[in-house]
């Protein structure tokens, strides 16, 4: 089901109005209630796999209360070896299975023993990356004693297949989400007021901007081999936005409506095109997984207290396997190959963290080349994330880099101005949660002239619907 459909405009208000209504008063029940409508939410995509949510909630569960409950060592270590055994096992089987029958099957065709693809093809389920990660922590966090097991399976089963956040995170933490399962939840006007600018925030990010930026997108990169350099260079860029806008367009709807159901979840995007290096973009762009990565890969490899050679390989594998969480292809692997190029040279030599000044209305000149040269590394970066081969991305980047980018772009010049308007517009919200956090405007007239624009841009501009990239993964 996903959140721009009408389907899920007619599911929304009437799980709203059950949950606070008949279930408002029992926190077990509400808990149940919650558990039902997340398998049902996601079985609208295929209800087979719901078999998948089920049995890694109940590894982890049965896994956590018994690390609770065990003090020896070597016993501790053989039940997180089960929960990570799994939970992998899981994302390799179902997620890397199909790179392996290529190899497998590219490899036995050198020797003329021909295979049939499609008959080993697994089919991948929606959001496994997401909700294994999850389940990981939380056993993960049990065994290094940071955070007590849960006795509550129903709490810990609504924790794993939280409907808003389940197919796409943010990828929560069971010491923030999980606790919030297992306390009774109040109705707030405000939460749900900010909740419901978030909803709306980001169906306009995922209806208006990604879904027409995917319309340029999808054309340039189809047939890149005969468009200039200036053209790819500008649909590099579309790509930018639309990814952008599709990922944390869906973060701020799930937050939004976890709002609604009175949850809070993490910030998972923070205006990261206002990035001014690349460390500073992964403290801004999808912080769910780059702080997983950072907590369960990167500081256990000896994160920065090691040698600078050593620092340097931390690095490199922290986003070699951020590439490859992404999909078995050598596009994300060089794609996460690229982002670490550029992060270890300011993770060597700039230990102080990049920041804006509030009080300023305008940024200055050095902070704007600073944003620029950092946008333009990871446009550069993002051409190998949508190439469908690593072919295909040096390709479309030696015609970049050609005399054709001096060409005029074949590109609507009224999207340029609308991507550029919106990023003055996020410039001047970039100390506020999101762009329509604009309860500080004293005038109602104002605030609400501004939500019926966005209403109106969401009828009037909606491009045609797009699935959300991450699902993929």
């Amino acid at each position: 089901m996903l959140f721009n459909t009408l389907d899920f405009a007619l599911f929304l208000p009437l799980v709203l109005l059950l949950y606070w209504t008949l279930f408002r008063r029992d926190l077990r029940w509400q808990n149940i209630f919650l558990v039902l409508v997340s398998y049902i939410f996601y079985a609208f995509w295929d209800w087979r796999f719901l078999s998948l949510i089920f049995l890694s909630s109940l590894v982890d569960y049965l896994v956590g209360r018994q690390l609770g409950k065990s003090g020896s060592p070597l016993k501790r270590r053989l039940l997180l070896c089960i929960s990570l055994f799994f939970n992998l096992g899981l994302l390799v089987v179902f997620k890397y299975f199909n790179f392996f029958v290529d190899t497998f099957v590219d490899t036995f065709a050198l020797f003329g023993t021909k295979f049939n693809r499609s008959s080993w093809n697994i089919l991948l389920p929606v959001g496994i990356s997401f909700y294994t990660f999850q389940t990981l922590s939380y056993t993960i966090d049990i065994y290094r004693k940071r955070i007590q097991p849960t006795s509550d399976p129903i709490a810990f089963f609504a924790f794993v297949s939280f409907f808003p956040q389940l197919v796409a995170g943010p990828i929560e933490r069971a010491s923030n989400l999980l606790t919030q399962f297992e306390t009774k939840r109040l109705f707030h006007y405000k939460k749900n007021v900010s909740g419901l600018r978030l909803i709306l925030g980001g169906l306009f990010k995922k209806m208006v901007i990604a879904d027409n930026c995917a319309l340029v997108v999808n054309t340039i990169f189809e047939n890149y081999q005969d468009q200039s350099g200036s053209t790819l260079f500008f649909g590099a860029v579309f790509f930018a936005f639309q990814i952008y806008g599709d990922f944390s367009g869906y973060s701020d709807i799930a937050i939004g409506v976890s709002r609604l159901l009175g949850f809070d979840l993490m910030r998972n995007f923070n205006y990261p095109y206002l990035a001014q290096n690349m460390s500073d973009f992964w403290r801004r762009w999808h912080i769910s997984l780059s702080t997983w990565f950072r907590d369960y890969v990167y500081i256990p490899l000896g994160g920065s207290r090691v040698s600078r050679t050593r620092l340097i390989v931390n690095i490199l594998i922290v986003f070699l396997v951020s590439g490859l969480w992404h999909g078995a292809n050598l596009t994300f692997v060089f794609w996460g190959f690229v982002h670490a190029l550029f992060v270890i040279p300011v993770v060597l030599f700039f230990k102080k963290e990049a920041a804006f000044n509030a009080s300023r209305k305008w940024p200055t000149l050095r902070e704007i080349i600073n944003i620029g040269s950092t946008f333009f590394v990871v446009v550069i970066a993002w051409v190998f994330f949508r190439a469908e081969t690593i072919t295909d991305a040096f390709q479309y980047l030696e015609i970049v880099f050609s005399k054709s980018l001096f060409t005029k772009p074949y590109i609507p010049r009224i999207g340029i101005l609308l991507l550029f308007l919106y990023m003055v517009f996020e410039w001047m919200q970039r100390d506020r949660e999101h762009v329509l956090d604009i309860g500080y405007i004293d005038s109602k007239l104002l605030r609400y002239s501004i939500y019926y624009l966005v209403v109106f841009g969401i009828f009037y501009y909606a491009g045609n619907l797009q699935p959300f990239i991450y699902f993929q993964f």
